[in-house]
């Protein structure tokens, strides 16, 4: 998704950050409500991603996700697909390709993704 006027200029990446970018349309649109609904802690997920989309540190957070929804193709290359809880309902989910050093979001949302409801 390009910029345009009336966006918000992301910063870029500084000193071995990640680079975040949109994945999917759906996703920048999501990102907007969820930054709206909860800035603080959508802060934080950026943040986090932006220093560590690989971390372990509090997998209750930000985890790998399993089975089918392990891995994900984004430009004819398999991606691991991981998630991070930013509220109890709001998810982002990301495709992490290291050698790019780059994450894209491939879904965001301050309501919970459908695909995992038992």
């Amino acid at each position: 998704m390009s910029p345009k006027r009336g966006d918000d200029v992301p910063p870029p990446p500084v000193a071995g950050e990640w680079r975040l970018r949109f994945g999917t349309s759906e996703a920048a649109k999501g990102w907007s409500e969820l930054c709206a609904e909860a800035p603080g802690n959508a802060r934080r997920c950026f943040e986090s991603l932006r220093a560590d989309p690989l971390s372990t540190r509090d997998p209750d957070r930000q985890h790998r996700l399993r089975g089918r929804l392990a891995a994900r193709v984004f430009g004819g290359v398999e991606l691991p697909q991981r998630e991070y809880e930013v509220t109890a309902g709001g998810r982002v989910r990301y495709l992490v390709d290291e050698p790019a050093r780059t994450v894209r979001f491939v879904y965001a949302s301050p309501r919970h993704p459908k695909d995992t409801d038992g």
